[in-house]
């Protein structure tokens, strides 16, 4: 098992020095153009002109000058101004300067509350009612119709409802959250609940064990690693459409943070921005594959 993680890890290693070499490659161009902008002052799009008018930057009668910066930002970005761009963020990640211009740190906080909060409601909905469903087949097939309707449906298209009726943007984002962390809780509870072994449920109904006492000590962890498979699904899932809610809503986030660099034409801050999304999703991944490993018990 060891070499075998030795040899994953090296592969990984080489894996990821190839992707970084064939990034230096794609951008070493566009780092050299941009590094000899300053002598040459390269022409600008109409769209970037507009924007350095708009920053109050002043521009050439030919589209160059000091402007070229701008330039230069809307390009893919080399691995040196990536390189610069998260010493940047994470020398100072907690910074709040006003309302477009906080720390990636603090952004993360916003966003991983949201999540948080709207997780947390749907587990206090999602796994009771699972266990209700696992346990009764009427109420099963009372409301699986119900289940079969509102599942399919994408959770970004509950957003307009949301801010009509709740009319806050960041409980719009938390309502999201809890509409898309729902199903995958709900459905894996109820078949986890549902595929305890009849043996020994009818060995705890031979010692006349309570039905709530049943409930917490035969069924919870015979059905606990399907639990916590469907509460991983829902996770993934939450921090993925978070980013796409902050994106809609605005104010605060990572998602607004990706977006709000985008207009700004700042790719490394975007780029840097995917690469900590996919890290904290990895890392939220990781703590429920370990809490998974943790209640799975080898028969």
């Amino acid at each position: 098992m060891t070499s075998l993680n030795a040899r994953a890890a090296l592969l990984s290693l080489l894996l990821f020095g190839l992707l970084m070499g064939i990034w230096h490659l794609a951008t070493m161009s566009a780092g050299t153009t941009s590094s000899t902008t300053s002598a040459g002052a390269p022409a600008m799009t109409p769209e970037q002109i507009e924007y350095a008018k708009l920053m109050g930057k002043p521009v050439s009668a030919d589209g160059g000058g000091s402007a070229s910066s701008v330039a230069t930002k809307s390009g893919f970005p080399t691995l040196a101004q990536m390189g610069a761009t998260v010493v940047h963020h994470l020398a100072d990640p907690f910074y709040d300067k006003g309302p477009n211009d906080k720390g990636i740190g603090l952004q993360l906080v916003y966003s991983l509350g949201r999540v948080a909060l709207g997780y947390l409601l749907a587990a206090l909905v999602a796994i009771p009612l699972g266990f209700a469903i696992g346990m009764s087949p009427l109420i099963h097939r009372a409301l699986d119709p119900f289940i079969q309707v509102l599942k399919p449906i994408s959770p970004l298209a509950w957003m307009p409802l949301a801010l009509y009726t709740i009319k806050d943007s960041a409980a719009s984002g938390i309502f999201v959250i809890f509409i898309c962390s729902v199903w995958p809780m709900l459905i894996n509870t109820a078949f986890g609940v549902a595929g305890v072994r009849k043996e020994w449920l009818n060995v705890a109904r031979t010692l006349e064990v309570r039905p709530l006492r049943r409930a917490l000590e035969v069924i919870l962890p015979a059905a606990a690693p399907t639990i916590l498979t469907g509460m991983r699904i829902s996770m993934g899932i939450a921090w993925l459409v978070i980013v796409a809610a902050e994106m809609l809503v605005g104010g605060t986030g990572i998602g607004y943070f990706v977006w709000n660099e985008w207009n700004n034409l700042s790719m490394p801050n975007v780029v840097f921005a995917i690469l900590v999304i996919g890290l904290v999703g990895m890392a939220l991944d990781g703590l429920f594959a370990r809490a998974q490993k943790a209640v799975t018990y080898a028969d």
